[in-house]
């Protein structure tokens, strides 16, 4: 009975304390509600997994001890269900406890309540990404502005050029049409002029003459050629005809002497063909394309004189000075380019001529010497000229290497 009484008046305790224990428990749900909406989602997160672990692992007995720990556990309050009929009844206080379904004032995903530090630190976050950003984006910008830039200058300069020269292409195309027509002026220079004709004319007579050597060398190779032949064909019958083995003997020897005298003299009228061609297409070409040169350098110097003239004679006003003085200008740079080429012109013709007569007072020596012994059958004099000229000859057989070779 004693114990009855202690277990009813601890029912009976537990019973009263039941609605206070409610009440607080319903004040800590929103004062932690409130803490909840202030926090970040990383706090609110931590707080209901222990509060969900908590409901789902504590037992729900009739216990005094029991029910204060399940209480305080958070959300399993609101499950909590107490039963009070009549005063005397022994169930009277004893507090029934359903099964776990959900809390229906936390949801069963996690909900992630806004918070004002960690929107703060959103925001100042999303400003640096969008500051480094930015600064990227000025900094690739910043290239392609440079680039725009620089081909801009360059097509400017591009079309700067090509302006200059239609002008200058028109101004001397109107001076050479002038010229030619007979209604302009032209600048002389008559010693100068002289000796370019003389130049263009020993071009033309050199050029024949090498065209000459050239067709000799080719028809006396084929003599020589025909000669070897008759050689082989003498010795070939001296062989098997025994009555004219002597006749046929000579006529062969005769015949292969030639033929290597022929190669001899062949030598050196390809040496000479050779420095002919030297100084015809090589130096002689050089010295006229520097007389092309100072011949273009005349037509724009006449151009442009001619530009400053017919200018001066007309008015001078605000307008014509400045073009006058673009002119005048002008006319100053070309004619600088002007007496610079035609003084080169004058050093390379006096050179070239120099060099000429040197060349050519050898050349003519070998080929006098070379054929003089070779027609005089001086087999030994024609050797002497060879060496004289430092000259050697191929042997036979030997114009070039083999394809094996070349590998």
């Amino acid at each position: 009975m004693v114990m009855g009484a202690g277990m009813s008046e601890s029912a009976m305790s537990a019973a009263g304390e039941a609605p206070s224990l409610a009440v607080d428990s319903h004040t800590a749900a929103a004062e932690m509600h409130a803490q909840d909406s202030e926090s970040d989602s990383e706090e609110s997160e931590m707080a209901e997994a222990p509060a969900r672990d908590s409901a789902a692992e504590i037992p729900v007995t009739s216990n005094g001890e029991d029910v204060k720990h399940m209480m305080t556990g958070g959300p399993t309050l609101k499950e909590t269900r107490i039963v009070s009929s009549s005063y005397g009844n022994p169930s009277e206080g004893i507090i029934e406890a359903e099964p776990y379904r959900g809390s229906s004032f936390f949801p069963k995903n996690p909900v992630m309540f806004p918070s004002n530090a960690a929107a703060t630190r959103l925001a100042e976050h999303a400003q640096d990404v969008s500051g480094h950003a930015g600064g990227l984006k000025n900094t690739q910008s910043g290239p392609v502005v440079i680039t725009d830039d620089i081909s801009k200058n360059i097509a400017l300069e591009k079309l700067e050029q090509v302006k200059k020269w239609s002008i200058s292409t028109y101004k001397c195309t109107r001076q050479v049409l002038s010229e030619k027509l007979g209604r302009g002026s032209k600048t002389v220079d008559l010693e100068l002029e002289s000796q370019i004709e003389i130049l263009r004319d020993t071009k033309k007579k050199y050029e024949n003459l090498l065209r000459l050597a050239r067709q000799m060398a080719t028809q006396f190779y084929q003599v020589v050629q025909t000669q070897r032949q008759l050689g082989d064909a003498f010795g070939e019958l001296s062989v098997k005809s025994p009555e004219l083995h002597e006749e046929f003997g000579y006529n062969a020897e005769t015949q292969k002497l030639l033929c290597k005298n022929g190669e001899t003299l062949l030598g050196a009228i390809n040496f000479f063909i050779a420095s002919v061609n030297t100084l015809v297409n090589k130096t002689i070409e050089d010295t006229l394309i520097a007389v092309k040169h100072y011949e273009n350098a005349r037509i724009e110097y006449d151009a442009y004189r001619t530009d400053l003239e017919e200018l001066n004679l007309g008015p001078r006003d605000a307008v014509t000075i400045p073009k006058i003085e673009q002119s005048q200008l002008q006319f100053q740079i070309h004619k600088e380019k002007f007496d610079k080429l035609r003084g080169s012109v004058s050093v390379k013709l006096k050179f070239l001529d120099e060099n000429k007569i040197k060349v050519m007072h050898n050349q003519l020596l070998l080929f006098h010497n070379a054929v003089s012994a070779y027609f005089a059958g001086n087999q030994h004099q024609l050797e002497q000229v060879l060496k004289q000229f430092h000259i050697k000859l191929k042997a036979p057989g030997s114009d070039g290497p083999s394809w094996l070779e070349e590998q």
